[in-house]
């Protein structure tokens, strides 16, 4: 039994099937893998994830209780749940990526979308169905008055869930997304909404990357549930139990990062990079095609900036990475096709036979991003609303004289701003200007707020937050 145990809908890795049926691991993607597989690892935490492809289910079945550690793996303690694919699908593809992530980021075509019919209703069976695999396993798996850390929007049910089945536990909950306001996350059905909160309010300590999301979260709680909130001691009393709620940024290892971005792969990704730009300035973005990333605006932003300087014309190049994300799902194809369209008709528009002003990449290369964010003069990270963003963290480590451009909608700019060139990121305009203040920006004054960027980015690394998230359960 296990004393510590975190539980999230991606894992540390995920599996890859060859043509003759061969079974091959690697490191899993997403930012919370990326900030968590190493503290994890390294502390003996039991990791519950869900398998997420045919590859990973072949894994599966072959472990004993699911329990890849067990069956010769190197992935640190991990025990990953076979769960249906269609009870998958619907509560992964449709309940939370295209419901929870949509209202927490406010996406919604408000005159279009949503629409919550009993399509919508079977939808979120399965979701509950999901929460209670999980429920169910890290119930199986904890050992007496062990701590649960329950991550994101994926697995809101299960902290009630798992306190009904196991209440000598200490649970949190923490999400690493935004969290929408009263008026908006009222969109969902009023059933979902109070299960939702009443979910997360299972946990003894939900948690949330900076106050901006945690009071949002706590408004929720007494506008739609009634609860008693007390902002002075940061918790909400619901149906007679009592909620903490805390903030946990998470920040970067640095010290892991660069040891990684020395390594030789990487090293040939970068001399790549330079036989293809030369000796340009180089704005750098590395973001998945997700609608939250606001890659075409920023792509707009470029091609203003171009515009509005000439004198840039083959001095610099943009690159781009924008790597596939959720391509099940209609909205994110049209997307990536819309960001492909608009970095075609800014080749159209600018490039000559010695000059590429943009080069745009949608095939996923950690070892490539390394080797941008070494090179980058400047980083544009402006997405729509985002819960922390570990690329705004991650590039000033990389490159101490880069300028960074931010949204004011990322969670990050509450701990990077003061030195960050911040922008309204559906202020085409103001982005363009950002770019290029940051260009002509003096080295002196890059190299002043590079440090001061660092400094921020490595105060809260994974080892911390996790200690920190324990400590709360205490």
């Amino acid at each position: 039994m296990n004393s510590v145990l975190v539980a999230s809908n991606r894992g540390p890795v995920s599996f890859t099937v060859s043509d003759d049926g061969v079974l091959t691991m690697k490191r899993g993607g997403g930012g919370l893998v990326s900030g968590l597989s190493g503290v994890a690892k390294d502390n003996g935490v039991l990791w519950v994830c869900a398998a997420l492809s045919d590859a990973d289910r072949d894994a599966v079945r072959l472990a004993p209780g699911g329990r890849l550690d067990q069956a010769g793996y190197d992935t640190g303690a991990l025990r990953m749940l076979d769960i249906a694919p269609a009870t998958f699908h619907r509560a992964y593809n449709a309940v939370a990526n295209s419901t929870l992530w949509f209202v927490n980021h406010l996406l919604y075509d408000i005159p279009n979308a949503p629409c919550f019919g009993t399509r919508f209703r079977r939808e979120w069976e399965s979701y509950r169905d999901y929460n209670g695999a999980f429920a169910r396993a890290l119930a199986e798996e904890a050992g007496h008055q062990a701590r649960v850390l329950v991550q994101d929007y994926h697995l809101t049910l299960t902290p009630a869930m798992l306190r009904a089945e196991r209440p000598d536990l200490r649970v949190a909950h923490f999400s690493h997304t935004p969290w929408a306001p009263p008026e908006y996350f009222s969109l969902l059905p009023d059933e979902v909404t109070r299960e939702v909160l009443e979910g997360v309010l299972g946990a003894d300590h939900a948690g949330f990357l900076t106050w901006r999301w945690a009071e949002a979260f706590m408004d929720c709680c007494e506008a739609l549930l009634k609860a008693y909130v007390d902002r002075g001691s940061r918790t909400v009393t619901y149906e007679g139990r009592t909620t903490r709620v805390g903030v946990h940024a998470l920040g970067v290892d640095g010290e892991a990062l660069r040891a990684r971005a020395c390594e030789p792969d990487v090293e040939s990704h970068m001399a790549a990079i330079r036989r293809e730009v030369g000796e340009r300035r180089l704005i750098v973005r590395i973001d998945r095609t997700e609608l939250s990333k606001n890659i075409v605006r920023g792509l707009m932003a470029y091609q203003e900036f171009l515009a509005a300087h000439p004198e840039w014309h083959g001095r610099v190049t943009h690159l781009a990475f924008a790597y596939p994300s959720r391509h099940d799902l209609p909205e994110y194809r049209e997307y990536t096709a819309a960001v492909q369209r608009c970095a075609q008709e800014i080749e159209n528009q600018y490039a000559t036979e010695d000059w590429d002003p943009l080069i745009l990449n949608v095939n996923d290369d950690y070892p490539r991003s390394l080797a941008a964010y070494r090179l980058a003069d400047v980083l544009l990270v402006n997405p729509i609303r985002d819960g922390m963003n570990l690329v705004a963290k991650e590039g000033p480590i990389l490159s101490p004289a880069c300028a960074l451009v931010l949204s004011r909608e990322a969670g990050a700019a509450a701990e990077l701003g003061s030195d960050a060139l911040v922008v309204n990121p559906y202020d085409v305009t103001e982005t363009a200007d950002a770019l290029h203040e940051a260009l002509t920006m003096p080295h002196e004054e890059r190299v002043r707020r590079g440090a001061n960027l660092k400094a921020a980015a490595t105060a809260l690394p994974p080892q911390k937050w996790l200690a920190d998230q324990l400590a709360a359960l205490y």
